[in-house]
């Protein structure tokens, strides 16, 4: 029986989705850096540093995107291109901004940009001890491929290499499956 009065939980249910419309993903700028190490200091122990950053996206092959709810910048990922593969090096949602469908929509940014890219799966490695992390990216359907011992040179912790390699169904939508024109090229 209906009272009329939403419960708590559709109003909190209401408010992520409000909130996650209100986000719009774009291309990393310079004048992103600020909120960016916000987010990455807060949300990590052994963060990046700016240097970091920029070095990284001074590659050719190194693409930055950030979310943006007004004039804020509450997530980050740092993705590389790679021939047959996309690889996500950072990835971050403030710790303000999480549980609203945020990273969520990140993630579906990246699975697009796999068909527009024409690569085959999105890799990415998570510490050992990063429960949510893998929670996460497991349940957006990533799976664990393999430990990667030793893995971070600050820690020495190991990672797990999770990937994300989409069904064949899910390319109906796209055309088909993806085909690297230029892979294609530099066999022959």
């Amino acid at each position: 029986m209906s009272t009329g009065r939403a419960t708590r939980r559709e109003r909190d249910r209401d408010r992520r989705v409000a909130d996650a419309t209100a986000v719009h993903i774009r291309w990393m700028i310079r004048r992103d850096m600020p909120d960016v190490m916000q987010t990455e200091r807060a949300s990590f122990e052994y963060s990046w540093t700016e240097d970091d950053f920029l070095r990284c996206l001074r590659q050719r092959n190194c693409i930055g995107m950030v979310a943006e709810r007004g004039d804020s910048v509450i997530g980050f990922m740092i993705y590389e291109l790679h021939r047959t593969r996309l690889h996500l090096l950072n990835f971050a949602v403030h710790p303000s901004a999480r549980r609203t469908g945020i990273g969520a929509m990140m993630v579906d940014k990246l699975i697009y940009k796999l068909c527009s890219h024409r690569r085959q799966k999105i890799s990415l490695a998570v510490r050992e001890g990063n429960v949510v992390a893998q929670v996460f990216f497991r349940g957006h359907g990533f799976k664990a491929a393999k430990v990667l011992r030793n893995y971070y040179e600050d820690s020495g912790e190991d990672a797990y290499q999770m990937e994300y390699k989409p069904a064949e169904l899910d390319w109906a939508e796209y055309g088909g499956p993806p085909v690297n024109r230029i892979a294609m090229y530099e066999g022959n």
